[in-house]
């Protein structure tokens, strides 16, 4: 029987495997300094696969470069020996809800998640901390190597909030931040749907660093936008030079397989089409019939069009007309051409029908504060929830909904990430968007429980850290949507004719399970049993930590390690007196048993369930025989089951 790794994927070996499908001469077995074997890329022999595009040395390039670059991409790569441990007391619905909250450094975060969301987020949005020389940012350790990052997180735990303040006195200033967004971005990257898009936050200060960055992980062939929002509409004139009005919007697609975007339609502009002809295809707006190009450039465009009112034949003095003749054709045949309401305008129009625009508007770069709301907003919002000004500057709910406006779709269950939570004004948008339109959207929010200053608003409210006020914003924003005490929005903010109304169709979920970061269940010497000594071997008969055998800690461990859905639900029995986990309906994604004395019948009975995947303890079978049968059993019973053990 296996045994679960229990850490996160290491990518470095991800990436040695994608090298070796491509040139599989160019990768070689060879020996670790522990003596163990593992591959290893031959550069000598990539080079020469490469030789005709291979740059080397100091030859002039474009590239992207920092101090500190090197240690960001080890970084992200690094496995870390971490795990996510569920808090009952502080979920809502934990049993039945579909969204997440994660507690904990981002960066470990996105390394947990790597198996279990790999290209299943359909939109990221995150609003790092600004680099303005007085925020912190986290501080992660780019002076040691994979072996001694994997050793070190597994040997001890976490010492607090990794914290530092970037003065601008730092000789590192701008490259401590990119270090620390490089190594996220990439991360994040991975969990993107070929579909899916990235909307990043962020000030003049480091937009520029920012999207080349963004270039480099994604692609330049993948930048989409970069959106100006109005933010603010009213100037201080306590600024010394210029005082920004907006902030940008970074945008990035996983890939081209995402070819179209179009975002929502709102009453505003479903109100520019009319029927003052009663058409009996509905309302309509119009269109241009007249070419941007020339009748040089285009002459198979160019012909007369006959006015029915006038009858008179138009021809257009400089420029030819958009259609061809049998096109031309047609939309008179199907009375599309619009010539003014009484007939006599000097050029047509195309009829374009609202009932044909089901694929939405062409999204633009500039999001004024009226469609996408200010930062002003944001903060009436957390005020209208606590009574307080807690956050200074929070995104509001209405920008990040149009964002879910242009990145996805109501009828389906896409699932949004934002690692920067904040104060959850995702996982607010999410809930109002699902209200208002029927959606399944769900959300996973990851937020550092930084701690708050002692002087501040919040604390005096009685909250000790950052991730205590999301959470509890969720919960407050969640009961006063199920009330129906807000106002219902579309996708853009705009408000509905029918407010107040919660959608029918809505799944009503406003709930999510609490998940937070900690050090592995396992004992070091599951990470490294060759260290182990001879006489410590009694020592270490059970390689799960001491107080950490708590049976639902150790399931979420094994979900993590398997890749498998952390929103499933849960199902706890007792069979033969033993505390048995049923992860999802039938046919179940996993059964999971922890206790000791596990005998075979209770294998056998649990083999009749046919699982996707089980795992029980290592050292929890009655007998080494049974722990032997195990596999057997599987195998006669329930054959295509994943057997495995911690």
């Amino acid at each position: 029987m296996d045994k679960l790794k229990m850490h996160s994927p290491d990518l470095t070996d991800k990436n040695i495997a994608k090298i070796r499908d491509l040139f599989p001469n160019c990768v070689a077995e060879a020996t670790d300094e522990n003596g163990k074997l593992r591959l290893a890329v031959d550069f000598d022999q990539l080079r020469q696969e490469l030789s005709d595009s291979i740059i080397e040395g100091p030859q002039e390039r474009y590239h992207l470069n920092w101090p500190g670059k090197r240690e960001a991409l080890l970084t992200a790569n690094a496995p870390i020996a971490k795990t996510l441990r569920p808090c009952r007391e502080e979920s809502v619905d934990f049993d039945t809800t579909q969204n997440l909250f994660i507690e904990g450094d981002n960066l470990d975060a996105l390394k947990l998640l790597q198996e279990t969301y790999l290209g299943k987020v359909k939109m990221i949005y995150i609003d790092p901390p600004y680099n303005t020389g007085n925020d912190f940012i986290y501080e992660d350790d780019f002076s040691e190597g994979a072996d001694e990052f994997l050793k070190r997180t597994n040997q001890r735990s976490e010492d607090g909030n990794r914290l530092v303040a970037n003065n601008e006195s730092n000789g590192r200033f701008h490259s401590d931040w990119i270090s620390m967004i490089y190594s996220r971005i990439r991360l994040a990257k991975n969990l993107l749907s070929n579909d899916g898009l990235i909307f990043i936050s962020i000030d003049d200060g480091e937009v520029a660093n920012l999207r080349k960055v963004s270039d480099e992980i994604f692609g330049e062939q993948n930048f989409v936008a970069q959106v100006a929002w109005e933010k603010r509409y009213t100037r201080s004139n306590n600024a010394k030079r210029f005082y920004s009005l907006k902030d940008n919007i970074l945008v990035y697609r996983r890939s081209e397989e995402l070819e179209k975007i179009k975002e929502a339609r709102t009453e505003k502009s479903d109100s520019a089409y009319t029927n003052p002809d009663n058409d009996p295809r509905g309302p309509w707006a119009t269109s241009s019939y007249v070419n941007p190009a020339t009748k040089d450039a285009r002459p198979n465009l160019v012909y007369g069009i006959e006015n029915p009112v006038t009858g008179e034949m138009v021809h257009h003095p400089t420029h030819a007309w958009k259609f061809g003749r049998s096109e031309n054709q047609n939309h008179i045949d199907e009375n599309r051409l619009w010539w003014g309401k009484d007939g006599t305008a000097q050029y047509p129009r195309l009829k374009i029908y609202l009932s044909d625009q089901t694929e939405g508007l062409v999204p633009i770069d500039v999001w004024d504060y009226k469609s996408s709301g200010t930062t002003d907003e944001g903060g009436q919002e957390i005020k209208k929830l606590f009574d307080a000004a807690l956050f200074d500057t929070p995104k509001p709910t209405k920008l990040i909904m149009r964002m879910l406006g242009i990145a996805t779709k109501p009828n389906t269950d896409d699932l949004v990430l934002d690692f920067f939570a904040g104060s959850s004004s995702s996982a607010h948008a999410v809930l109002q968007a699902n209200a208002a339109d029927g959606g399944n959207r769900r959300f996973v929010m990851v937020q550092l429980p930084e701690a708050l200053d002692e002087k501040s608003l919040a604390k005096k409210a009685g909250f000790d850290n950052i991730a205590e006020i999301s959470k509890e914003r969720i919960r407050r924003a969640g009961k006063i949507i199920l009330e129906g005490e807000t106002t219902t929005v579309d996708l853009l903010g705009q408000k509905k004719t029918d407010s107040g109304k919660l959608h029918p169709k809505w799944n009503k979920d406003v709930g999510f399970r609490v998940l937070k970061i900690d050090t592995s269940n396992m004992a070091d010497v599951h990470y490294t049993p060759e260290q182990t000594q001879q006489d410590d071997l009694l020592a270490t008969v059970d390689n799960i930590k001491p107080g950490r055998d708590n049976p639902e800690d150790l399931l979420f461990q094994v979900l993590v390690d398997w890749g498998v859905d952390l929103t499933l639900p849960i199902r706890r029995e007792n069979i033969q007196s033993k505390t048995v986990f049923f992860v999802n309906h039938e046919p179940y994604d996993l059964i999971a048993c922890f206790d000791k004395g596990i005998t075979e019948e209770l294998v056998k009975e649990l083999a009749t369930f046919k699982p996707v995947r089980v795992v029980f303890r290592d050292n929890g079978f009655v007998s080494d025989a049974v722990k032997i049968n195990v596999d057997q059993i599987f195998r006669q019973l329930s054959p295509a089951t994943e057997v495995k053990s911690i």
